[in-house]
Parts: C-alpha cells; structure tokens; sequence
C-alpha cells in the first residue's frame, strides 16, 4: 500500500493532524527517517504537489547525501543532507526539541559530511572490520573504534574520516525516547545500567545510551 492514514503517520513528521485522509508512506525507515515528499512539499514548500516531486527527482534536481534522490517515498533520516540543484540550497535533517523533524540550511561544505552511529561491528575475511551505521550503511574501516560510538562520513569519498567516542565530557543529541531532540554533555557514563548522564540547558536528564549519538 502506497498511503498511510494521516492518524497513523510517526510523530516526528511535522505535518498537521488534520487533512486529507492518507498521506504517503515511507517505502523504507518509516519511524526513523520522513519521505522525500514530504521534505520538499510540506516542509521547504518548494514543490506543490507530488507530480512536481516526481519530476525535480527524474531531472535530478534533489540530492540526497550527495546522490540523485530516486523516489519521492525514499526515506531522509537523521542528518542525512539534501542539496537542491537548481537553488544550490543544502540542508541537514534534524529533530528540534519537540521531537519533530526539521531541517536546517548548511554550507556546501557540510553536505557532503555527516556523522552515523555505529550500532554493530564485525570482523570480515581478511580481518577486516566492517562498521555497521545508524542510517543503516556499512562500511570497511581501520578507524579504531566502539559500538556505540560516532563516525564522521565523508560522503563524497565514500570513507569514514574520525571516530567520535562516546565517553564523559563527549557532546551527545537525543535522536529517540521523550527527550528527543535534547543536546547535552555527558556527564557521567553508566555502561552496566547502558544509561548516560547529560547536562542541558535546561537541568541534567538520565537517558539510555542506545537513544544518544555523540556528535561533533
């Protein structure tokens, strides 16, 4: 089914409750990550409708971590960065402290960069050591790094550039759970209880590890 009832759509999607009946839906990510569609017709409102989409997608107007965005129901997910070609705009997703996605204007130089938290390592043939991202990429890397850590990707190399480790005094973002969309210190790291300590602006919060991702 190509439409998801509006009633049902995640709560990280800043659309409006009220509206037509269905909305479309995510073809993958669709609790992690907001349709193309949506980004460009209700977010940025650069398109009016869904024809409009389709047709910026087949002339390659919209990129997506540097790439042609192929469908309009492709999933964008957390700081993943879309350029748009004919107004050399670039923007990264992100969730604000309501827990909504939204997106914020970058330089050029930051699209083609993005950091994706390791949440599996393994070792392949050869002894080499594939790391296995957030956004759901995998890479071979030598970067010496932990699950539960951050990479920096350079998108248009294909590589990860540096490990960002998640420890005390690291700088964390709540990408899950009720505080989604919080920045933080961390101030203590509880591994055995997989809690972490954050200091925010608004007082400390305790929150599961598996909901932070250090960031720079």
């Amino acid at each position: 089914m190509s439409h998801l009832k509006r009633q049902e759509v995640p709560k990280s999607w800043p659309i409006h409750r009220k509206g037509t009946t269905y909305v479309v839906r995510a073809n993958s990510n669709m609790n992690n990550g907001i349709p193309i569609l949506i980004i460009l017709r209700d977010i940025l409102k650069i398109a009016q409708n869904r024809k409009e989409v389709k047709r910026a997608i087949h002339d390659k107007s919209i990129l997506v971590n540097t790439k042609p965005a192929r469908e309009e129901k492709n999933s964008v997910v957390l700081f993943d960065t879309i350029t748009i070609v004919p107004s050399k705009k670039n923007y990264v997703l992100e969730l604000n402290e309501k827990g909504k996605f939204a997106l914020k204007e970058i330089k050029e130089s930051e699209s083609l960069k993005k950091v994706a938290k390791i949440v599996d390592k393994k070792i392949m043939k050869g002894k080499k050591v594939q790391l296995n991202l957030s956004d759901g990429r995998n890479y071979l890397s030598d970067v010496k790094c932990k699950v539960n850590d951050s990479v920096v990707v350079n998108l248009k190399d294909k590589k990860i550039e540096k490990c960002l480790e998640l420890k005390e005094k690291s700088k964390a973002f709540v990408f899950a759970g009720k505080h989604s969309g919080i920045n933080g210190i961390i101030e203590n790291l509880n591994l055995e209880g997989k809690i972490a300590k954050l200091k925010t602006k608004d007082g400390d919060v305790n929150v599961l590890i598996k909901q932070i991702m250090v960031v720079e």
